[in-house]
């Protein structure tokens, strides 16, 4: 470990998750599979959307950007991690460490964002159905993306510029596989109760409001589904929404386990594994989730199969 005394590191190290060759071996040969079937699912997703007509609605517009998220924040993790794991070199510049922060906030906080317009987009289809094509225009789908992409511009500018403004003496060792936010703020000569502060509020206040807007959308949700009579009905609209809660449901559990938890509770070992999961293993879930439980998905890849077949014949 080494100490600085300069107000601005020249690089950092990244620790990585273990010391074991052995198991550094295993988590890469792991993580790239994982990063292969992240990126097929996600570019799969988009490629099918774009390609098949009947998936233009609002749902598979947000879908869409959903996996174009996923597929992003995924690859400013992934990919450095790898390296770090088949090389000797752990090291990240001081600038690729904050572009790392940056984009990688600037996609979680897109993220959501977007599962809150996509829960408010399943209210309207099953609470308002008839007023469904009025209420979620082509105007107001476009106007909910573009907020969801400024409110993760504006939240990861706030973090790193916050951050970016510390000066670091301590070490230049960050005790973690990534840049983060608080692995990065144990190495600031400062202390930084009143920053952490700042962002803990900040940060909580965008994920409350979020999970506020989500909570309301799924009361109003359930209580339609229990009014309607049939099984079939009820089972067809609760379905509509399925995918969407599971997705939320996952996302939700492990950054709120590793962001809004005091940092007296904090632990290296299960914030690292948290961290594996939302940062690695949810964009390749999400994929997974919207199509294998999504009939239209699946008939829209077997309609685009089929057109791409009869294509390739008459070539």
């Amino acid at each position: 470990m080494r100490s600085w005394n300069n107000t601005k590191v020249p690089y950092f190290i990244l620790m990585g998750l273990t010391d074991s060759a052995e198991m550094q071996l295993a988590l890469s040969v792991l993580f790239l599979l994982i990063y292969l079937i992240t990126v097929l699912g996600n570019l799969g997703m988009i490629m099918i959307i774009c390609l098949d007509h009947q998936l233009n609605t609002p749902m598979y517009f947000f879908l869409t950007h959903l996996s174009f998220i996923d597929l992003s924040y995924s690859s400013v993790i992934t990919p450095k991690t790898l390296a770090n794991l088949l090389t000797s070199t752990k090291s990240i510049s001081f600038l690729g460490c904050f572009t790392q922060l940056y984009l990688f906030v600037l996609f979680a906080g897109s993220e959501i964002s977007l599962l809150s317009a996509m829960a408010y987009d399943r209210y309207v289809a099953i609470c308002n159905p008839l007023q469904y094509p009025v209420i979620m225009s082509s105007r107001i789908c476009r106007a909910l993306l573009a907020g969801s992409y400024m409110i993760g511009f504006l939240d990861s500018s706030f973090n790193v510029l916050s951050i970016a403004r510390l000066t670091f003496c301590n070490s230049n060792v960050i005790l973690h596989f990534f840049c983060d936010i608080f692995p990065i703020l144990a190495l600031s000569c400062h202390d930084t109760y009143t920053t952490q502060i700042v962002l803990y509020i900040f940060g909580s206040s965008t994920m409350f409001l979020s999970l506020i807007t989500m909570s309301w959308s799924y009361v109003s949700i359930l209580s339609t589904i229990l009014k309607i009579k049939s099984t079939s009905g009820k089972q067809k609209a609760f379905s509509t929404c399925a995918s969407h809660l599971l997705g939320v449901t996952i996302f939700y559990g492990t950054t709120t386990f590793t962001y809004l938890k005091p940092r007296k509770s904090y632990s290296l070992g299960k914030d690292q594994v948290a961290s594996v999961f939302y940062t690695i293993v949810i964009p390749m879930l999400n994929p997974l989730i919207y199509s294998l439980r999504n009939k239209e998905v699946k008939n829209a890849f077997f309609r685009v199969m089929q057109k791409r077949g009869g294509t390739w014949q008459l070539k």
